[in-house]
């Protein structure tokens, strides 16, 4: 009888020990979401405070709007005024983009890469000299122009582009069909070329 007295007292005890164990776990859960639903309660009412704030401040905001003489300006002006910006950036990085394309295409035309070499330093005889031995395929008689001699580092856009800047309005392709057979890819040092007269 002893022995079950003793058993009881070990089962109890550890029914009791069991049960106090729960009540701690639960007692620790019980704090947690006490400790939660404050930061959350605490949380709602700073949320509060800011809205009515803001609240405030907008309110300050539309009376500013009403008065007149305001110089605030409306949603509506605002968005207007980003899709013009927007346009003008836009359109700026189309400018920029065809000025590198330009730049691009006249660093191929004068076959060096920018900043190389600038463009030669011609000074050609303006004035117009009768060529009557001069005839190509293209023309029906004798032609007026210049005789032109290569010089080091020459294009033939740049040989265009000097008889343009004293006012022989000339083009690469017209000096291109007056010079049948002219390689602007391998034009030598000394080599003349026929530069036609306007009218031409």
């Amino acid at each position: 009888m002893k022995r079950i007295l003793v058993w009881f007292l070990i089962l109890s005890f550890a029914a009791v020990t069991a049960a106090r164990a729960q009540d701690d776990a639960t007692q620790q859960q019980i704090d947690k979401l006490t400790g939660q639903i404050q930061d959350l309660l605490d949380a709602q009412a700073a949320q509060g405070k800011r809205i009515e704030a803001l609240e405030k401040e907008i309110g300050d905001l539309q009376n500013q709007s009403t008065q007149p003489g305001s110089s605030s300006a409306s949603p509506d002006d605002l968005k207007k005024l980003a899709e013009q910006v927007q346009e003008i950036d836009k359109k700026r990085q189309e400018d920029n983009d065809r000025v590198l394309k330009e730049l691009e295409h006249l660093e191929k035309a004068m076959g060096a890469s920018p900043g190389h070499r600038a463009p030669p330093d011609i000074s050609p005889d303006i004035t117009p000299t009768p060529l009557k031995d001069h005839t190509n395929a293209g023309a029906s008689g004798p032609q007026n122009g210049y005789d032109y001699t290569v010089h080091s580092g020459d294009t033939l856009s740049a040989i265009a582009k000097a008889y343009r800047a004293q006012g022989v309005k000339v083009t690469t392709d017209q000096i291109l069909k007056a010079n049948p057979g002219l390689d602007t890819k391998n034009m030598k040092v000394g080599q003349k070329i026929f530069i036609p007269a306007p009218g031409q």
